[in-house]
């Protein structure tokens, strides 16, 4: 049995991955912790967890936690990763793996001088949705070309004087561009093998936050296949999107990454749909394979090294490195 303490309560935490670690087979949750101690008291109590704790290290030197998940802001990841595989016990990382391509790979150099397992949290790659995204990929031919579009209006929480901290760069790692955008370039590079150039323009159009609010980029993978992408956090409230295409010789896929709408195949037949359910928690299928990795029973590949060129890619396309 995998006992977990979890780092971080946030709301990613209540349907999307904590249940998943509590009813994975081999897994369960030990303890669990929060700055805020009504917080993680709160959390214990609502999901049956035996222990708490205000404290990270408490957490992590707690004998009876095999493996620590890290739920908090992304520029903490790197130091919560790296105290708890020095002191021996594997790491999930939420998504991105940290605030900044750099701290990716002092978790990864960690992870390789104590021989202990890093995770991180791009669970697109184990669900149903995306495997059949795969499958289609197989019928258009040759690959020519990707575009990633996306736009939403800015919320209500954007224009509070007190903001959120996927807002503020230096604990985001780059405003919401920073929090959505990995997941959909990493579901790419899952397709398609690493992207191995990346350029973007950015610019801030509305002012309601330091972060960036708009951003166009271009990007080329290590097969040659090139594509774009347009990132809009403050459209028009009647203007929302949420779509990859995929244009090969002999057809068009488009899917979505966080609505899940049907994916569309256009070829030659005709345009077909295809609507493919997800686990309810959809973190599930990942966790599972992480716990069957962590007992030996299976290699599960969604690890530091996998998930590193993503921020390399991000970072290439904000201009930090």
């Amino acid at each position: 049995m995998i006992k977990w303490g979890f780092i971080g309560c946030g709301q990613v935490t209540e349907t999307k991955s904590g249940p998943a670690f509590a009813t994975a087979q081999g897994s369960m949750v030990e303890a669990v912790m929060s700055r805020d101690a009504a917080k993680a008291e709160s959390y214990a109590r609502r999901h049956n967890i035996a222990k708490w704790y205000t404290d990270a290290w408490a957490l992590i030197n707690d004998e009876r936690v095999d493996a620590v998940y890290i739920a908090t802001p992304p520029s903490s990841h790197a130091t919560y990763a790296i105290i708890a595989m020095k002191a021996g016990k594997p790491v999930y990382i939420e998504k991105p793996m940290a605030h900044s391509y750099y701290e990716c790979l002092r978790i990864n150099r960690v992870s390789q001088e104590c021989n202990v397992p890093c995770f991180v949290a791009y669970y697109r790659r184990y669900l149903p949705y995306f495997h059949k995204v795969k499958e289609l990929i197989d019928q258009i031919g040759t690959i020519v070309n990707v575009q990633i579009r996306f736009s939403q209006p800015a919320a209500e929480f954007d224009y509070s004087q007190d903001k959120p901290w996927r807002l503020i760069p230096d604990i985001s790692g780059g405003g919401l561009f920073y929090d959505l955008a990995p997941h959909q370039i990493d579901i790419l590079q899952y397709y398609f093998g690493p992207i191995i150039e990346a350029q973007g323009l950015c610019t801030n159009r509305k002012h309601l936050y330091e972060a960036e609010d708009s951003v166009s980029a271009c990007f080329k993978f290590s097969n040659g296949l090139v594509g774009s992408g347009s990132w809009c956090f403050v459209s028009n409230p009647d203007v929302k999107e949420d779509r990859i295409e995929i244009m090969g010789e002999k057809g068009n896929i488009s899917f979505s990454v966080f609505t899940f709408e049907p994916i569309t195949l256009s070829d030659a037949t005709g345009v077909h749909t295809f609507n493919i359910e997800n686990p309810k928690h959809v973190q599930f299928p990942l966790v599972q394979a992480v716990v069957d990795h962590l007992q030996k029973k299976s290699v599960c590949m969604c690890d530091g090294l996998s998930a590193t060129p993503t921020n390399w890619v991000m970072d290439k396309i904000l201009g930090k490195l």
